[in-house]
């Protein structure tokens, strides 16, 4: 029979594991805001299913992976039309919004 402190010791490294995958899927979103980006994707990335992924996020960083980028987005979207010299339009495609 197993020890006790062992399944809390193995639980507690999958859940470091978990948080390194995390951490892994917040950077791509920072590098990548703007490309093509789905929380599918994202979650293959790192071997998770989306849901699992979409708990987890949204656990360690108080909001889901869409929302995530989302925010990122709409942070670039501001520094770049407060510089001025794109349109509403090509703010809105050089962020990776696919429409207004």
């Amino acid at each position: 029979m197993c020890h006790p402190s062992w399944g809390r010791a193995r639980a507690a490294a999958q859940r470091l594991n978990d948080l390194a995958r995390l951490r892994r899927v917040r950077d791509r979103i920072d590098r990548e805001y703007a490309q093509p980006l789905n929380v599918e994707a994202l979650a293959r990335g790192v071997n998770m299913s989306a849901g699992h992924l979409s708990r987890q996020f949204r656990l360690a960083y108080g909001e889901s992976p869409y929302s995530y980028l989302m925010t990122r987005r709409i942070e670039r979207a501001m520094a770049l039309l407060r510089r001025g010299d794109l349109s509403v339009t090509e703010v809105c495609f050089a962020v990776g919004c696919s429409s207004l």
